[in-house]
């Protein structure tokens, strides 16, 4: 049986999604590598009580590192790697991986043969929408979210402190395979995380050198195009 590492950042996801995604996940990962990026609500006791039973390994910075992203996201890798895993699956604590998944993820691993499996992510804008339009459009693009771990090959970041990447930017040199399994992604999905995230690109990336300007702009539209989700 090949193991399977979630690897995962939180923070302050007590009453967001987090519970969703681990019980949803747990019942077919092996072991969990989970950030806590300086919680003050209950997220670290929510991340125990619902992975009682699997390997954790649970780290809480006493301090955001947020603000600059590659940190934290090296400081995530660097983790996970330490547990010799063999495949990872890196989510956010709002990414949720759809219901038909949970049937195939074990045929995945068993019979891949590429090193990256790639995924299509879904902006959620409510519990069963998700938005589609010119600046929306993730879900038109394949992304990595499943990796083959190789210890000794030489991993390298994309230096950037927003919008680094989630893998080391060397992992494109991977064989890859496309999944028609989707990540459902709500960290949009309602207009207070909205707002939220809005203000937080404005005050971490004013002059939008590290993200899309016009999509910056986008997030607090009136009336934005929504497709429903079909399972």
């Amino acid at each position: 049986m090949s193991k399977l590492t979630l690897s995962m950042i939180v923070k302050n996801e007590s009453h967001r999604y987090l519970r969703t995604a681990l019980i949803k996940h747990r019942d077919w990962i092996d072991e969990a590598v989970i950030i806590d990026d300086g919680s003050t609500d209950d997220t670290v006791e929510i991340c125990k009580e619902l992975l009682s039973g699997i390997p954790l390994q649970l780290i809480q910075n006493a301090e955001s590192r947020f603000s600059n992203e590659v940190i934290l996201r090296k400081q995530q890798w660097e983790a996970t790697i330490r547990t010799n895993p063999e495949w990872i699956l890196n989510l956010d604590a709002d990414e949720i991986m759809e219901d038909r998944f949970a049937n195939q993820v074990a045929d995945l691993l068993s019979q891949c043969e590429q090193d990256v499996v790639y995924f299509r992510l879904y902006d959620m804008w409510n519990e069963t929408s998700y938005r589609e339009d010119a600046y929306w459009s993730a879900h038109h693009t394949y992304r990595p979210f499943l990796l083959r771990y190789k210890p000794n090959f030489p991993y390298l970041w994309k230096e950037t402190a927003q919008h680094c990447g989630r893998y080391p930017a060397t992992i494109n040199l991977f064989s890859y395979v496309c999944h028609p399994a989707r990540v459902k992604h709500f960290g949009w999905a309602n207009a207070e995380d909205r707002k939220e995230k809005y203000e937080r690109y404005m005050r971490l990336d004013p002059n939008a050198q590290f993200g899309w300007k016009e999509q910056y702009e986008s997030i607090l539209d009136d009336q934005p195009h929504l497709i429903k989700w079909e399972e």
